[in-house]
Order: structure tokens, then sequence, then C-alpha cells
């Protein structure tokens, strides 16, 4: 994080209308960023707006790294995130005077998803995972995954590069951030591909949040992982809170700009969106903080609208 000085401009608690000089709140806060965290925040965009009719919030999707460089560039008040903000990408901000503070808004599990066809796979360990997705001599065949797998031809599905899901799992399971094979179907930005991919292939796979598979029903299926302490684990809601669903586990983030902060209606947008968290998540399908990041995320709120 680096510093920031923001206050909240007067503006009154989230489900008040009025700013300090008792005009109603208006304006714009402009989001872009993660495919993944865009559906968790156009819920919040909608709720907060239902109660500050004169803010207009907008959500892009340009992927984690995408919004980074907009959000750098100071084409954006806030950057949706599904990782922490990289090294390159702070280093960006900073050369280019833009301060930012990072606020985790709800938890999702990073499925390894199957054709319901598949009834081979249903619990796979990290190494396996990585044997089909590592950049040098991938498996291509499930046979060559686990001995006792069927003789079927394995065709792979996920997001591109400047996805913060692609970053995530390919240091999560291949161990170094990009390094993946070149032979799989690049979706971009759309989960939905994915999702459709797999459930048209009976030997297809693919990484997936869970959210998106959640809301894709029977089509697909996701796998147990085996975890650092040996346990065959699906990911679900309290999986990923209580942190057994591992590596695949994650938090999602917004990260406002001190520029951004400067504005009461985005001021006022962030706390709605903190102060709200459990039921923007529930309400879009994903999985709120547990308690630990909530006072993580609430002790930073109170910090940049002291």
């Amino acid at each position: 994080m680096l510093p920031l000085a923001a206050c909240s401009g007067g503006t009154e608690t989230p489900g008040g209308e009025a700013t300090e000089g008792g005009e109603e709140l208006s304006g714009s806060v402009v989001i872009d960023g993660s495919s993944t965290v865009a559906p968790l925040t156009e819920v919040a965009a909608e709720l907060f707006m239902a109660e500050h009719p004169g803010v207009q919030v907008s959500v892009a999707v340009s992927g984690t790294g995408g919004g980074f460089e907009k959000f750098c560039n100071q084409e954006t008040d806030i950057s949706e995130a599904s990782r922490v903000i990289s090294e390159e990408e702070s280093a960006a901000c900073e050369a280019a005077g833009v301060s930012y503070a990072e606020l985790g808004v709800a938890n999702d599990g990073l499925a390894v998803a199957v054709n319901p066809e598949n009834d081979w796979a249903e619990c796979l360990t990290v190494d396996e995972v990585s044997s089909m997705w590592r950049p040098d001599e991938p498996v291509t065949n499930w046979a060559d995954v686990r001995d006792g797998f069927p003789d079927e031809e394995i065709t792979l599905y996920g997001p591109g590069t400047d996805s913060g899901t692609f970053g995530y799992f390919t240091e999560a399971i291949n161990g170094e951030e990009g390094a993946i094979t070149p032979d799989y179907n690049d979706i971009g930005e759309d989960d939905n591909a994915a999702v459709q991919g797999v459930a048209g292939d009976a030997g297809a796979t693919g990484y997936i949040p869970l959210s998106f598979v959640n809301e894709a029903g029977d089509t697909i299926r996701a796998v147990e992982i085996e975890n650092e302490a040996g346990e065959c684990v699906a990911p679900s809601e309290e999986t990923v809170m209580d942190g057994s669903y591992n590596p695949l586990g994650r938090q999602l983030y917004i990260y406002p700009s001190d520029a951004g902060l400067e504005k009461p209606e985005v001021v006022a947008f962030v706390e709605f969106y903190i102060e709200n968290q459990a039921e923007i998540a529930q309400t879009a399908g994903f999985i709120p903080l547990n308690p630990e990041q909530e006072q993580v995320a609430t002790d930073a709120l109170a910090e940049l609208t002291m």
C-alpha cells in the first residue's frame, strides 16, 4: 500500500443522501479491472445507486492487469483485482503519482472444473493439475495424469494473461506466475466461455472462478483438490473461508486511488461496499470475508475516512 491521505468530504454514512453542504450526492465512479470481481461490483453498484440515484457507477472489464494499467494512467477511480497488485504495477502507479489503498471485498475459490461425464477425476493433487498445465512437456491424455485414468484426450480452457485468475492459478499450481502450457484455449476475460467449453467436451478441464461454476449448475463439476495437509477438499463457502481449500482459495480486492477518494461519491461508494460486503457477496454468489479479513478491511476503511 502506498501512502494515502483522504477524507470523506462530509458525506453521510451509506444510506444517507446528502453531502456536507446538504446537497444530494451526485457525480460518477469509474471502475475497471477483473472479470471475476466485476459481477460482485455490479451488485454493489446497483444497490448503491438505488440509494444514491444522482451517482453513476460504471463497471468495465479489462482484466486485473488491464485494469491496473488504466488505473495507473489515472483513467479510473477504482481498480478491481482478483489478486494483489504486483511490484511492477505498484511501481508504475508510483511513477505516475498514483497512490492507492488495498481493500478486500470478498472471497472466491478457483475451481478445477471437468465435464460431468468425467467420472474418474474425483480428487486431484496439485502436481496432477500442474502436469496438464505446466509449460514444459505437459501431459495431453488423462491416462498420463494418473494410472487407471482412461485414454481420453485432455482439452484445456483458461483465461488470458491480463486476468488476475491467470496469474493466481499459474503461481499456485505451477509455482511461477505466467508459467503455463501454450496449448490451451485462451478465453480472454470471458469465464462463461470456459464453462461452455468444459460443458461441451468429456475430456475437457479448466480453471474457473467458483462463482461461475456454481452458476453453471450441473453442466460442469468442480473436482476436489488435495490441500497442504493431504486432505481432499471441495471448493465451497465454508472451505474457502476456513482456509482448508488451499492453494486455490483467494481473496478479491478493490483499489481506490487517492485522486478518486477526493470525490465524495467515490468515498461513499467504497464505504458502502465494505460495510455491506457480506450482503453484496451473497447476492452476487460469492463468499463473504471471514471475521479476520472483515476487520482488516474495516480498519483500512476507517483510516481512509478519518
